[in-house]
């Protein structure tokens, strides 16, 4: 789907792979007349309500929610694919939310919550929401875009809208570890987002323990409304609670829990 990632020394690899990544494979595409194409986007290319209504695929679109070089790299390439399908290409674009389930290798950044949570390296949560699908789900709202999906059309691929800290209950009651208190307020976040991201620009080399990107993102609730794909596309609402303690086993089996 793309390279996901909230922070690396050379961002200019997150715009080749994305975006004329992209480019270059519906190309290909075209001279080659596939017959239909599924282009996976993400959430962060829907617009947001100034509540925590869940957004729709028509809902407008804020550029400022555009926080970080990932999310920029998506728009750019879902306006690409959207081009393409304007010009006769069958392109359909599914917008996947947050998937959750084993087989994490990385992590992505939502693994890395729950690893985050199970390592007891969570001492505070942000007053922010998602939107989580199992993502074996995810999966099968891909092969259900290729069958049903309309070209030039939009599925939000998502399931149940949560806040953070209902997620770390959740796996507060999968695990029996305690969910964190305190909830940090957004400008200390910030704050910290800032530091460690200087540290890890100009010393260490390595990811920061607290990325800037995720932190600005974590500004919005991002809460979707999937009907148009439930109703579309037959797309499954598997409790996301089991995808949870899915990814849970998943990381205590494969030694990705130190604690």
């Amino acid at each position: 789907a793309a390279y996901y990632s909230l922070w690396d020394r050379d961002q200019r690899l997150i715009y080749e792979i994305n975006v004329e990544g992209t480019r270059k494979i519906l190309e290909a595409s075209q001279k080659k007349g596939i017959e239909k194409i599924v282009y996976t986007s993400t959430v962060g290319c829907i617009g947001l309500n100034d509540d925590t209504t869940p957004a729709t695929e028509k809902t407008f679109f804020n550029k400022n929610t555009l926080s970080n070089d990932y999310k920029k790299s998506k728009y750019q390439a879902e306006h690409i694919a959207l081009e393409f399908a304007r010009n006769g290409l069958p392109v359909v674009i599914v917008n996947p939310s947050t998937p959750v389930g084993p087989r994490d290798i990385k992590p992505t950044p939502t693994g890395k919550i729950i690893l985050d949570f199970l390592n007891r390296e969570m001492p505070a949560y942000l007053d922010t929401g998602l939107n989580l699908i199992d993502v074996k789900d995810c999966a099968k709202g891909h092969i259900l875009a290729e069958k049903k999906g309309v070209p030039g059309e939009r599925y939000i691929l998502g399931n149940q809208n949560l806040s953070l800290f209902d997620i770390l209950v959740m796996l507060e009651t999968i695990t029996g570890l305690k969910a964190p208190s305190i909830k940090m307020p957004f400008w200390l976040a910030l704050s910290a987002g800032w530091i460690c991201e200087m540290v890890s620009n100009h010393i260490t080399g390595k990811p920061p323990a607290v990325p800037l990107a995720g932190v600005k993102m974590a500004k919005y609730f991002m809460y979707f409304d999937s009907s148009k794909a439930v109703r579309k596309l037959g797309l499954p609402q598997n409790p996301v609670e089991n995808a949870l303690r899915q990814s849970v086993d998943w990381f205590k089996n494969n030694n990705y829990v130190t604690r």
